[in-house]
């Protein structure tokens, strides 16, 4: 995790659990390696919280990942192809369900409910959403483990198990000559 190569990274797919924190790690790693950051809820979501139809979500992001370097935060399995098959690394926040709805409160309680597309947040908190957040090992965290191993073998993946082990890590980063 500490080994990796900043000067090799220039394709970053950030995926997780809601309220991981994968947001906070895409703008700091956008700022580090000076790469366009994506928050893929601000290209999904209008700001009526209509859904863009997943073939031009497809799409979007295949025009995203053309570029020589970006940052994509967002999990959505059914398009995680798109980017696993085109990034170089991988950051996976692969956080326990406690913290990731921990996450979700204090996020709520800091910026209320609503939209920040600046930041990259999405503060729509329903039932589906925290069945979601409160199922994701169990469910979709097994899925997006099978796709990082078909479609990842040549990217660097870094898995983060806790918020202590990203801090330490962008501490790292930040300390590194770019």
């Amino acid at each position: 995790m500490d080994g990796l190569s900043y000067d090799a990274v220039r394709r970053v797919a950030v995926i997780g659990c809601g309220g991981s924190g994968k947001s906070h790690v895409a703008r700091q790693l956008g700022q580090l390696l000076s790469a366009p950051v994506t928050h893929l809820d601000a290209v999904y979501y209008d700001d009526a919280w209509n859904q863009l139809p997943m073939d031009e979500f497809e799409a979007v992001q295949r025009d995203l990942v053309r570029s020589p370097a970006w940052v994509l935060d967002g999990n959505y399995n059914s398009t995680l192809h798109v980017r696993l098959e085109a990034c170089d690394t991988v950051i996976f926040m692969d956080l326990p369900t406690r913290e990731c709805l921990w996450g979700i409160l204090t996020r709520r309680a800091a910026h209320g409910q609503g939209q920040d597309r600046v930041r990259g947040m999405f503060n729509r908190i329903d039932l589906d959403f925290l069945r979601y957040v409160a199922t994701y090992r169990r469910k979709m965290r097994p899925r997006v483990l099978k796709k990082l191993d078909d479609l990842a073998g040549h990217a660097e993946i870094v898995r983060f198990t806790s918020r202590r082990q990203v801090r330490r890590w962008l501490a790292t980063a930040r300390a590194q000559p770019q």
